[in-house]
């Protein structure tokens, strides 16, 4: 009996180490999150198509690109996520993300950070872009005005935070 249950035993070890595991969620606002946003946002009509008709892609200060850095403040020393955003084929195409490789130039591009709870938040649709500025849940510099008029495409890109599965547990 002994050398049956240790046979099986070691069957079913054997067994589950053969199944692919699933990789633990990627890291809220950790570069491989960047890629997965940039991968959810070229999914998104609202993002590609509303922010090439409004014009928004356009204003990039002849750079060809826009630049959204994204971070979560509570985590210390925590890098910035960014997203690269490209007219491609009348479209607002998403064309990098990951780690930060520009500088911003906050005329044309976007700086955005929050506590993990509120971009989880946002992410959940609790509330949107305007709320979360107005009530400082939301840090944000960069074009302002431009924001206000593409409040739903900014929403959209606030719903990617609920949309990228992530792990918000552990800092990047």
């Amino acid at each position: 009996m002994k050398q049956t249950f240790f046979s099986l035993s070691y069957v079913v070890v054997i067994f589950l180490a053969l199944i692919p595991v699933s990789r633990a969620d990627t890291v809220l606002m950790s570069a491989d999150w960047g890629k997965a946003a940039c991968d959810a946002w070229n999914a998104d009509s609202v993002l590609t198509d509303g922010l090439a008709t409004s014009g928004w892609v356009a204003n990039n200060d002849g750079r060809g690109h826009k630049l959204l850095h994204v971070y979560r403040s509570d985590c210390a020393d925590s890098p910035s996520v960014e997203l690269r955003i490209a007219d491609e084929g009348a479209k607002a195409h998403c064309v990098y993300g990951g780690a930060v490789q520009n500088a911003l130039d906050l005329d044309v591009d976007y700086l955005m950070h929050a506590k993990t709870g509120r971009w989880i938040e946002m992410g959940n649709g609790d509330y949107g872009p305007m709320w979360a500025m107005m009530s400082f849940k939301l840090k944000f510099k960069g074009p302002k005005m431009e924001a206000m008029n593409n409040m739903e495409p900014f929403k959209a890109f606030l719903l990617l935070v609920g949309k990228v599965p992530s792990a918000a547990g552990a800092c990047p």
